[in-house]
């Protein structure tokens, strides 16, 4: 354990392992909530990070079976492999290093159409557009590069893990929701439903939610927008919880969960 790892607690009680190089920020509870994932699920959180969503995925009252938490940065790895010894999940959150685009990667624990869910909360910036940190963990986060992936190679690592049926949840920047749905259905995912969420009702969405279907057929559902009070408050579960952690992507910190109710109906 490095001296700048520190614990940040989420509403459900767990005690996350993140540090300066990877925490998170508001979006990922909002995919989490999102994803609606089904008891049984065997599921898989692509670019995990510090595994805040597979730690908010076995939080919820309806957890899947178990969570592969596929991340390319050692570091990230230890603080998973951190909070899984501390909360005794063996078996249930398996932090796994790799690279989500080789495509030859076929084990036990990441078995090629093998998985009920996935969800990955991808980098928002195409190279070359907008700042590049000069943090290395920084730039993999909010870029697609070589040093990270591109949209197009996320949705067809989640077409390849996913079975027949499977469904994968995005999230990202509705500027780009366009390039995001093209992916998707090129990979052979057909997009089912879509969530914009907004700070107020009066104001432009700054994030999107996609959920996508492997093999499956047009329609989709538009689910009502999200709203809520409080600069970066995200649903929450009980009262009064706290949802901190450093975003690499927007350097915004996160602030308690603000009023607004259940949003993954």
């Amino acid at each position: 354990m490095r001296s700048d790892w520190s614990q940040e607690a989420l509403p459900g009680g767990t005690r996350l392992w993140v540090s300066p190089r990877h925490s998170f920020g508001a979006d990922a509870f909002f995919l989490a909530d999102f994803a609606r994932p089904r008891p049984g699920d065997l599921a898989c959180d692509l670019g995990a990070g510090c595994g805040i969503l597979a730690a908010l995925l076995l939080e919820r009252p309806d957890p899947p079976r178990r969570v592969v938490a596929l991340e390319l940065r050692g570091e990230a790895v230890e603080q998973m492999e951190r909070t899984v010894a501390d909360h005794h999940w063996e078996g249930r959150l398996i932090p796994l290093q790799g690279d989500l685009r080789d495509r030859s990667a076929n084990g036990k624990d990441l078995p090629v159409g093998g998985f009920d869910l996935v969800v990955c909360n991808p980098p928002y910036f195409p190279a070359g557009a907008g700042e590049e940190s000069l943090s290395l963990s920084r730039r993999t986060a909010r870029h697609e590069g070589a040093e990270s992936c591109t949209l197009a190679e996320a949705c067809a690592a989640a077409a390849r893990l996913l079975r027949n049926g499977g469904r994968a949840a995005f999230c990202h920047r509705p500027q780009r929701l366009c390039d995001l749905l093209e992916e998707l259905r090129t990979a052979g995912l057909e997009p089912k439903r879509l969530r914009l969420v907004q700070q107020r009702a009066d104001a432009a969405p700054w994030l999107a939610l996609v959920e996508a279907k492997r093999e499956a057929r047009p329609p989709w559902r538009w689910k009502r927008r999200c709203c809520w009070k409080g600069r970066t408050a995200a649903p929450r579960r009980r009262s009064g919880a706290s949802m901190g952690g450093d975003d690499p992507r927007n350097g915004r910190r996160g602030q308690a969960a603000g009023t607004g109710g259940p949003y993954g109906q």
